[in-house]
């Protein structure tokens, strides 16, 4: 059995293509993941799509099935040729894939590095999948050290101290351009990132007006937020438009909410920042109108990771170090169960004969105590060395195979029912918002 994942980020794919793949629709994420685990081969599978990736990991009996079976959905659902997929596609497996997820839920492999929203995601990624039984128990154990993995780079790195968003970052670019004390900028949507936009805008000396469908939803964060926040209704939309100079829009719709025909000429240049996938704005630039998407502000990205590097590496040096340790639980299941078995068989062999011998009267009754402490001595002795050589299997690939003889030879169930007793801690963190 192997883990698996098939990826599409910020490193390998446009905004143009990821808003193809992009599955923020629950019935589309749920219709997408039903036909993936259609396939005998795929035994487990979770979906995590942010503005920054979308991602595939699952728990798979042959790789090359798998891959194949995957790129295939894709194709399907997102209206993708399945050779483009396959060209753009990073491909993890095994080692490589739980190294990634790790690196991901860590933070390491976000555009912004060390921007804390991803574990949320990834969590709720996670509940949506266990929740609809599209994974169980392989992938709740990865995602289980994923977050532990997390939590360990968060507590022995600065590499989430003052976290960065994508939000953030737009803001920051933003502020090169204009002075933000002196402004006052158009937040379109309500949500986790329109929140976090707000919130950066105001530190950096703006006001905000709130746009949403659902103007309670407008009304309450204006209210969270302060006296520096009005709200109004989308439908105001394009009166906005044409009197601000600031747009930041996040908003869950599935298609351009701004575009060329609600725009009028003016005689100021207006700045556009869309931080939505799929993209909320569709607008033709010119010395008047700047538009801004989440792949633009790789320029600010960048110097994040320059000041990041070397915490960086040591939280790739933890994610290393972690991803040996998970494979090593995972043989410490399935090895000790084995130990314990194979001990118990002999005791009861010992047992067994023991009361065979007092049967026939090649024992007496009074010798009973001294012959059973001896016998359990000799198969101690005697499994001494087979365990220690057990356990010496602990972390390396070939314990499987040995794992796997032993039960054969032992005649012991294949399925331990210890290895059904784990328990994924799902709410390890409290961490935050969207990536």
């Amino acid at each position: 059995m192997n883990y698996f994942c098939i990826s599409f980020t910020h490193k390998n794919t446009d905004i143009a293509l990821r808003e193809k793949l992009s599955m923020s629709d629950e019935l589309r994420k749920k219709e997408l993941l039903r036909t993936i685990n259609s396939s005998s081969n795929i035994l487990e599978s979770l979906v995590i799509s942010t503005c920054n990736r979308v991602e595939v990991f699952c728990f798979v009996k042959n790789l090359e099935q798998a891959s194949e079976h995957i790129i295939a959905c894709l194709a399907l659902f997102c209206n993708i040729s399945k050779d483009l997929l396959s060209q753009k596609a990073d491909v993890f497996e095994n080692s490589g894939a739980i190294h990634h997820l790790f690196a991901v839920a860590s933070s390491l492999d976000s555009l912004v590095v060390g921007e804390t929203q991803i574990s949320g995601q990834l969590k709720t990624a996670f509940s949506f999948a266990l929740k609809n039984e599209f994974c169980a128990l392989n992938l709740s154990r990865a995602i289980h050290y994923a977050f532990k993995c997390a939590a360990k780079v968060r507590n022995q790195t600065q590499i989430s101290k003052n976290p960065i968003s994508v939000a953030s970052v737009a803001v920051a670019k933003a502020k090169e351009l204009v002075d933000l004390s002196q402004k006052k900028a158009v937040v379109i949507g309500a949500g986790e990132m329109g929140e976090l936009a707000c919130k950066h805008l105001i530190a950096a000396g703006a006001k905000v007006l709130i746009l949403n469908r659902d103007v309670k939803k407008a009304k309450d964060l204006s209210e969270k937020l302060g006296v520096l926040s009005e709200y109004d209704s989308l439908e105001n939309l394009q009166k906005y438009l044409n009197s601000y100079e600031l747009f930041f829009s996040a908003t869950n719709a599935s298609s351009a909410i701004i575009t060329n025909s609600l725009l009028e000429n003016v005689d100021f240049t207006r700045y556009f920042f869309d931080i939505a996938v799929p993209r909320d704005i569709d607008l033709d630039e010119n010395d008047k109108i700047k538009v801004f998407a989440v792949d633009d502000l790789e320029e600010v990205v960048r110097k994040n990771l320059a000041l990041r590097e070397h915490e960086a590496g040591i939280a790739y040096s933890i994610i290393g170090a972690m991803t040996s340790e998970f494979f090593k639980h995972l043989n410490d299941l399935a090895l000790m169960p084995i130990i314990k078995a194979i001990r118990l068989e002999a005791k009861e062999c010992a047992d067994k004969q023991l009361a065979i011998a007092l049967k026939k009267g090649y024992l007496k009754k009074s010798d009973e105590y001294e012959a059973r402490k001896l016998i359990h001595q000799v198969f101690k002795a005697f499994l001494h060395e087979p365990t220690i050589k057990l356990k010496t299997l602990q972390g390396k690939v070939e314990s499987d195979t040995i794992i796997n003889a032993m039960r054969y030879v032992f005649d012991l169930k294949n399925d331990l029912e210890a290895l059904n007793e784990y328990k994924c801690e799902m709410n390890m963190e409290n961490d935050d918002e969207n990536e």
